[in-house]
């Protein structure tokens, strides 16, 4: 099967144990961009450290809006560092308040024939109990900053929809029933094109 698979979606909704199950099936490299992204942030003049300086000087809302244009640079740089892969997006490269960084992601996106997006349920309100407690057992976060909710806003950015090829529900499901869905559609969709 050629051509890239990308998950998106929220944290916590399992796109890097997935990926790494449907990318060993199908015998394809896995890509987390969470795990490797921060050389191509550098590339625009973002670090940890400035992250981190923003986020005390503005608070984390506004610094992840600053943000956004090295998420989209590192999301364009991995589609095409990476092609033929499987590929995992962390939940903000997927989520932006910059149309420019929309339209940049949603073209590098296009170049993937699959784009899944993961979600517990098709209610966003049980999508988002799932998720919470699934961030705090995980890693002791429920991903609410400022006063903002991170979680919810990406449960509910239609972002994530328009740049999406199809959508997994994955609640009820184990890993491996989920990544069995993710190659069988993947694989019928590279039949019928």
């Amino acid at each position: 099967m050629t051509g890239t698979i990308v998950l998106v979606g929220p944290a916590a909704t399992g796109k890097s144990t997935l990926g790494r199950l449907v990318a060993a099936r199908l015998g394809k490299p896995f890509v987390d961009i969470d795990e490797i992204a921060w050389p191509y942030y550098a590339e625009t003049g973002w670090d940890l450290d400035r992250l981190l300086d923003r986020i005390h000087a503005v608070g984390r809302v506004d610094a992840e809006r600053e943000w956004e244009p090295a998420r989209a640079h590192a999301t364009e740089r991995i589609m095409a560092d990476q092609p033929d892969a499987v590929v995992a997006l962390g939940a903000g490269h997927t989520s932006y308040s910059d149309p420019t960084c929309a339209q940049r992601v949603q073209a590098a996106l296009s170049q993937a024939p699959h784009v899944v997006l993961l979600l517990p349920s098709p209610d966003p309100k049980r999508s988002l109990a799932v998720l919470r407690e699934r961030s705090i057992a995980a890693k002791d976060t429920d991903w609410i900053r400022d006063g903002h909710d991170f979680l919810d806003q990406w449960i509910t950015d239609p972002f994530n929809h328009t740049v999406s090829t199809s959508v997994l529900y994955t609640d009820g499901l184990t890993p491996e029933q989920a990544a069995t869905s993710i190659v069988a559609e993947a694989s019928e969709s590279n039949r019928a094109g």
